[in-house]
């Protein structure tokens, strides 16, 4: 009579050092050098319209890379993906730091767009297959925390590179270190959901709970199946629980367009609006945790629902608030509130995607799940932009309050049907 062997028990804290200290790595850097951007733009002869344009490259970057990114990430695994995305970062980083003008700059700058769309997937990819689903949203929405806090304390640093060496460009060599340093670790920590060092391929036997039946160069043709396929395979689920991964996106995303224009028009001073903006963020990062708690204990639908209908109220609420004599209090008070409802959603779509993505290839569709979030992030500034130009911004933020609305609506009708019971 024989035996089938426990796995072993689940070592948390190799996940931490493999897959969160690189994120969190790559996430200062990248924080060090998106206030930067527009600024080195300008600092090169720029106009104010153009150095916008370039530091918008690095987000058109990412939607660009955000699709093909999951067959590369399928074709050479999570952990090369995240080592070659580190190295051809530093590469466009490189660019920026010796660019003589803005169009040299902009290329720089798209190549990092690019190169973190991958390292975002094979990070998320990564921590799909490695966490038991019992503990992933909590696993899931701390690595947003981690992004989170890259971009609070990435500024800091940058601010102060810069004032010791006297110049802009300085600040991408903190990036570049970063990503050196991410790169590094990835290298010499072993994986702990496989047990493969370095940039070898593990099997797909070290890799999924389930036996293998394809190994090497035929697990790798069979994982890397193909994006259009992938697309076609999962259309309906990316069609209907995709569009509401667009409408969560749009709505964090207009949260960090609409709240700096609001100040603007209730007539606080950049200071005060700076400390306003940067306490609600606060409040935002500290329920990460939180937020992957309330998921798996009682469901998906727990955090993203309160998410969206918090965003979508606080939107409808500073629409109302325009005309009032009180409105500086209004914008405070809705500002706490946005940052609270947005934190209570942390790690909602990581969390969603990987739940959605198939076991035994999981990047492909990913790429394709992260581009739907990431096309609501982009398309929410220009829609913001241009209503408040031919309206007004309490317009805008009213749209904004009905698409929250719909997207809760989206969300509350689709992840019953897409998802098992216990994760619902």
């Amino acid at each position: 009579m024989t035996t089938t062997p426990e796995p072993p028990p689940f070592d948390f804290r190799a996940v931490l050092l493999s897959g969160f200290l690189p994120a969190a790595l790559f996430a200062i850097g990248e924080g060090a050098i998106i206030p930067i951007i527009p600024i080195a733009a300008n600092s090169l002869g720029a106009s104010l319209a153009i150095a916008g344009f370039v530091a918008s490259l690095i987000l058109v970057g990412e939607l660009i890379g955000d699709v093909p990114s999951g067959v590369v990430v399928a074709r050479i695994g999570e952990r090369n993906a995240m080592i070659g995305a580190a190295v051809v970062s530093m590469l466009g980083l490189t660019v920026c730091v010796v660019a003589p003008n803005p169009v040299v700059l902009a290329v720089g700058v798209f190549l990092v767009g690019i190169s973190t769309a991958v390292f975002a997937l094979a990070r998320h990819a990564y921590m799909t297959t490695a966490i038991p689903l019992a503990i992933r949203a909590r696993a899931l929405s701390s690595l947003g925390g981690v992004f989170r806090f890259g971009y609070f304390v990435g500024p800091f640093i940058a601010a102060g590179v810069v004032h010791l060496t006297g110049t802009t460009q300085s600040a991408f060599w903190i990036h570049i270190v970063c990503c050196l340093a991410a790169a590094v670790t990835l290298l010499v920590l072993r994986d702990p959901a496989t047990g493969v060092r370095g940039l070898r391929r593990p099997s797909r036997a070290s890799r999924a709970d389930e036996p293998a039946t394809l190994e090497g160069e035929e697990f790798v043709k069979e994982e890397s199946h193909g994006l259009f396929r992938t697309i076609r395979e999962h259309h309906r689920v990316l069609l209907r629980l995709g569009s509401g991964a667009g409408l969560i996106g749009a709505m964090r995303a207009g949260r960090q367009v609409i709240l700096p224009l609001w100040a603007v028009s209730v007539g606080l001073n950049d200071s005060t609006a700076a400390l306003v903006i940067g306490i609600a963020g606060a409040v935002d990062f500290a329920l990460f945790y939180t937020s992957g708690q309330i998921m798996d204990r009682w469901g998906r639908l727990a955090s993203a629902l309160p998410c969206m209908l918090g965003l979508s109220i606080c939107y409808f609420l500073l629409a109302w608030s325009d005309h009032l004599d009180a409105r500086v209090g209004w914008f405070v008070a809705v500002a706490m509130a946005m940052s609270l409802a947005n934190g209570v959603g942390s790690g909602i779509l990581m969390t969603l995607g990987a739940d959605l993505a198939p076991r035994d290839h999981p990047a492909p569709f990913l790429g394709a799940w992260r581009f739907t979030g990431d096309f609501g992030q982009a398309a929410a500034p220009l829609l913001i932009s241009g209503i408040t130009a031919v309206a007004s911004i309490a317009i805008a933020s009213g749209v904004m309050g009905v698409l929250g609305l719909v997207g809760a609506g989206v969300l509350f009708r689709y992840v019953p049907r897409y998802l098992p019971r216990r994760l619902r």
